[in-house]
């Protein structure tokens, strides 16, 4: 998936939901990249998107970014776990 600027949305990125929402990608199907909470086991029959874990606990997928989906920062290294 990617961001409206065409660059890809990645496990660990910050982003906004919308207006008063944000969270960090825990899953980025896609490039078969999972957080420890969030296992391929669990998600990668979506085929595709990413998973947003939300800064009040929900969780969101997303297939495609709409018009409120903006990246914010990276959350960095230490915060994810990738499995090829």
């Amino acid at each position: 998936m990617t961001y409206s600027d065409g660059k890809p949305a990645l496990l660990g990125d910050r982003v906004k939901l919308w207006n008063s929402m944000a969270g960090t990608i825990v899953c980025s199907i896609d490039d078969n990249q999972y957080s420890p909470e969030f296992s391929r086991e669990h998600w990668a029959y979506k085929g595709r998107g990413v998973v947003v874990k939300a800064d009040d606990g929900q969780i969101f997928y997303y297939d495609e970014a709409d018009e409120d989906f903006e990246f914010l920062g990276n959350a960095g290294p230490e915060r994810v776990h990738h499995i090829r």
